[in-house]
C-alpha cells in the first residue's frame, strides 16, 4: 500500500513557521523491575493478588462513581497483566503513585466496563514496547504532583494525607509540581498507517473510538512509538513547573486546556513514531509544548478513513516546530497529515 505513502507526500501541508533541520537528541534511561505495591493512604487501601502474570487490583477507596486507588510502587514486566477489578458502575478509577520510583510499563492494563482510567506518577512513566490497554473509557497518564477536583478536593501522589472523604465528582485539573516527571513510549516503529482500515495494527496504545488517550507530563518522547484511537481524541501535553492543565469533559473523553500555564516543555517523536486518531470521521489531536519535534519519518495523522467529517489536529508550539527529514527506507515523510483517504467520501 505504499501508494497511500505517496499520497501523504503529495498531500503534506505546512503552514508557517516550520523548520525542517539537524537531528533530535533523544533521552533517558529507567530500571526496567516489575511492581505493584499498595500503600496504606486510604480509608480503605487497594490490595493485589498475583495470579500467575496477571496482578489482579481489588479494594480501593469508593466515593460516588470514582475508584482511588493509591500504590507505593506501580510498574509492569513484558508479558504481565494489571487487571483493575471494578465494579460497572465505576466511571472513573484514579490511581496515584506515592513512592519515589518512576512506572515502567511494558504489559497490559486493563479495566472492566467503560471506566476511564487515571494514572498519575510525578517521578515519570515509561510504556514499553509491549505496553497496551484494555479498557472501555479514556486513559490519562500524567506526571502531575496531583489530581484536583471542583469541591476542593486535591489527590496528592507527593503529599498523600489520609481522608476520609474523598471526591464524588470529574476530576478538573493536573496539579504539576516543581520539574515534572517525563513520558516516553517506545515502541517496534511499525505503527505509520499504511492502508484505509480503521483499525490497522493491535500493536499500539489505543483507547476506544469515542474515547481519549492523554498523555501529558514534563519533556515526552516518543521513540517508534505507536498511539492510536479510530476516530477518537489523542493528547499529547508537556509542561513547566507548577502548571495547572485543565480537563473538560466532552462527548469524546476530556479535552485539555493549558490556560492555568506558563512554561512548557518539549514533545519529541522519532523512529516511525506514530500518533494516529484517523477514523470514519471526527478524529481529534491536540498537541502543546515549548519546541515540537517530529523525526524519522514520524507521523502525526487525523485523516478521515469513511464518510464521516474529519476533526481537527492542532499543534501548538511556543518556541518551534521542526519537521526533520523521513524514514530510512525513504517511504515515509515526518509530517501532520489530515486529509480525505483515496476513495472515502467524508471532509477531511
Amino acid at each position: 500500500m505504499r501508494d497511500l505513502n505517496l499520497f501523504k507526500w503529495l498531500n503534506i501541508a505546512i503552514t508557517s513557521g516550520v523548520i525542517c533541520s539537524g537531528n533530535c537528541a533523544m533521552f533517558t534511561k529507567g530500571c526496567a523491575y516489575a511492581q505493584i505495591t499498595p500503600d496504606s493512604t486510604l480509608p480503605n487501601n487497594s490490595n493485589i493478588q498475583k495470579i500467575d502474570n496477571t496482578i489482579k487490583i481489588e479494594g480501593g477507596t469508593t466515593a460516588g462513581s470514582n475508584l482511588f486507588h493509591s500504590f507505593s510502587e506501580f510498574s509492569l514486566t513484558t508479558g504481565s497483566t494489571a487487571d483493575f477489578d471494578n465494579s460497572l458502575n465505576i466511571q472513573n478509577i484514579i490511581s496515584r503513585v506515592t513512592g519515589k520510583s518512576l512506572s515502567n510499563i511494558d504489559g497490559l492494563i486493563r479495566a472492566n466496563g467503560t471506566a476511564n482510567l487515571f494514572l498519575i506518577n510525578p517521578n515519570g512513566i515509561i510504556f514499553g514496547q509491549n505496553a497496551r490497554l484494555d479498557i472501555g473509557g479514556s486513559f490519562v497518564a500524567s506526571t502531575a504532583s496531583s489530581l484536583k477536583f471542583p469541591d476542593g478536593f486535591e489527590f496528592s501522589a507527593t503529599n498523600p494525607q489520609f481522608a476520609p472523604l474523598l471526591s464524588i465528582n470529574v476530576p478538573i485539573g493536573l496539579q504539576y509540581g516543581a520539574n515534572p516527571g517525563t513520558i516516553q513510549v517506545k515502541g517496534n516503529g511499525q505503527g505509520v498507517r499504511l492502508t484505509d482500515e480503521l483499525i490497522d495494527t493491535t500493536n499500539a496504545l489505543r483507547v476506544p473510538a469515542n474515547q481519549t488517550l492523554a498523555l501529558v507530563g514534563g519533556d515526552i518522547f516518543l521513540e517508534g512509538a505507536t498511539l492510536k484511537t479510530a476516530g477518537g481524541r489523542i493528547e499529547l501535553g508537556s509542561v513547566g513547573d507548577n502548571s495547572l492543565v485543565s480537563l473538560i469533559p466532552i462527548t469524546k473523553g476530556f479535552s485539555l486546556s493549558y490556560d492555568g500555564v506558563q512554561n512548557f516543555g518539549n514533545i519529541q517523536l522519532s523512529q516511525l513514531s506514530a500518533v494516529d486518531a484517523s477514523g470514519a470521521g471526527s478524529g481529534d489531536i491536540q498537541v502543546q509544548g515549548r519546541r515540537v519535534t517530529v523525526s524519522d519519518g514520524s507521523e502525526i495523522e487525523a485523516s478521515t478513513l469513511g464518510a464521516g467529517k474529519g476533526g481537527k489536529l492542532v499543534v501548538n508550539a511556543t518556541e518551534s516546530v521542526e519537521l526533520v527529514g523521513i524514514s530510512a527506507d525513504a517511504q515515509s515523510p515526518s509530517g501532520f497529515f489530515s486529509a480525505t483517504y483515496p476513495g472515502k467520501t467524508g471532509d477531511a
